[in-house]
């Protein structure tokens, strides 16, 4: 490994590398969102759509592999575009990354009274107001500002107690799981697979453009590179098959929820697996051990995307994009802890706009982790070219193929986003795409453009 470069604290070992990564893939939209999976897409649909976007994000993540070894410093995408293509490039990928892990905090800190209500409702009191007919009540803001303020306290103590905190929830997530699985397979009922490509190709399409920020995640080992303990070559493997059993899971998760009621059905469940584990096992507690298991995926994916989010904004502030407090670390416990507060304070904020965001957060994410996505096979190409002595501890074989496939895969993401495809975003996504870009603009024209200008001179 080498040296420290900025002060952090090499802790992360092996497991807590492997927990990091797939427990931020795996929140909580497994819990919630396998219904409007399945019956959009249908059972199999379903598993099309992940095996389609899983391959995607699997090319860009063995790109990933080889940048992380070859460059093993807090920032990740950033570092790795900033040097490959400059750095206007480097702020647009890293702006819309960290635009995608600010939406899954502000997703989380809703997700999380969401989800306590169902385990006990009498925690919904004192309705303040109504957002699209969802309403918003004092326990659900007490619920979703508390776990804000818990989480960031947490991030903010050191990455020791953030990686503890991981192992032990991921843990539960997977247990829970199996409740499900066993289920399926004991009581789960084949004619319930009908129809198994549900609404057909548009239906196919609004899953499919969902997948990539489901699978971020993978990503936030790099931005916390520096705070590694385990071999370079090792760690682009733990990359790639994290992806892999995000994969898997997901699509275990819902084929074996789709056996447990009619699609019908489906379409008016608040909780899919919840519901679907209940209606396999035929009684309520195995909803609430599912639904204990997707309070895990909330705090294990809020915890990573905090960590890795902060550490962009480390990143970003060490290159002069942003003011220099964000890159400095707190003198005991070694975090970012301002780039940290900013982010709780962001998700203490979501919970006021209730249930009805979750979904614009999902596909606002998606477009800046796509975007993103296909900027760092570019810069892995790029520096293929103009750095090939570079020392690279995995060195991906076949680089120039698996690289432009990954470029042309992600662009072929992308444009869904936009019409006339079915799954192009709505207006309420454009406006939080539109708003993050702003504040973007902002910055890059307080800071970034000086950073340019040099290195033309140059």
């Amino acid at each position: 490994m080498s040296e420290q470069l900025s002060g952090f604290e090499r802790v992360l070992r092996q497991r807590e590398v492997l927990t990091l990564s797939f427990g931020a893939m795996i929140g909580w939209s497994w819990i919630m969102m396998t219904g409007f999976w399945v019956d959009q897409a249908g059972s199999i649909g379903v598993l099309l759509a992940f095996l389609v976007g899983g391959i995607t994000v699997l090319f860009i993540a063995l790109t990933y592999a080889e940048l992380v070894t070859a460059m093993p410093r807090a920032g990740g995408e950033h570092v790795y575009t900033h040097r490959a293509l400059g750095a206007t490039p480097s702020f647009v990928c890293t702006w819309a990354l960290l635009m995608a892990y600010t939406t899954v905090c502000l997703f989380e800190s809703v997700a999380l009274p969401e989800a306590v209500s169902y385990l006990v409702p009498a925690v919904r009191f004192g309705e303040l107001w109504t957002i699209q007919d969802y309403p918003v009540d004092v326990g659900f803001l007490l619920i979703g500002v508390g776990g804000a303020i818990v989480m960031t306290v947490i991030n903010v103590l050191g990455i020791k107690m953030a990686a503890f905190v991981q192992t032990v929830v991921t843990m539960v997530i997977l247990a829970s799981g199996i409740v499900l699985f066993t289920g399926a397979g004991l009581n789960g009922e084949g004619a319930h697979l009908e129809p198994m490509f549900g609404l057909g190709t548009s239906g196919w399409l609004k899953v499919l453009v969902m997948v990539p920020v489901l699978l971020v995640g993978f990503d936030v080992i790099p931005q916390a590179a520096e705070e590694l303990a385990v071999p370079l070559k090792r760690l682009g493997w733990l990359l790639v098959f994290s992806v892999a059993l995000a994969v898997l899971w997901y699509g275990v998760i819902s084929f074996a929820a789709a056996t447990a009621m009619p699609r019908a059905d489906f379409a008016v469940t608040s909780m899919s697996s919840g519901d679907a584990a209940a209606a396999l096992w035929r009684h309520p507690v195995a909803g609430a051990i599912l639904v204990i298991g997707g309070i895990g995926g909330i705090l294990t994916s809020w915890n990573a995307f905090i960590i890795g989010g902060s550490r962009l904004m480390f990143a970003l502030a060490n290159s002069g994009f942003l003011p220099k407090k964000f890159g400095e670390l707190h003198p005991r416990f070694h975090t970012p802890w301002l780039a940290v507060v900013v982010i709780g304070v962001l998700s203490c904020l979501s919970p006021f706009f209730g249930r009805t965001i979750l979904v614009w957060f999902i596909n606002a994410g998606s477009f800046g982790t796509v975007l993103a996505y296909i900027f760092v096979p570019i810069a892995f190409l790029a520096l293929r070219a103009k750095e090939p002595e570079m020392l690279r501890p995995y060195r991906l074989k076949y680089g120039r193929t698996v690289g432009t496939i990954a470029i042309v895969l992600g662009v072929g993401l992308f444009i869904l986003f936009f019409p006339p495809f079915d799954s192009a975003l709505g207006t309420p996504e454009w406006v939080i795409i539109s708003l993050w870009s702003c504040v973007g603009i902002v910055f890059y024209t307080m800071f970034g453009r000086k950073l340019a200008s040099q290195e033309g001179r140059r």
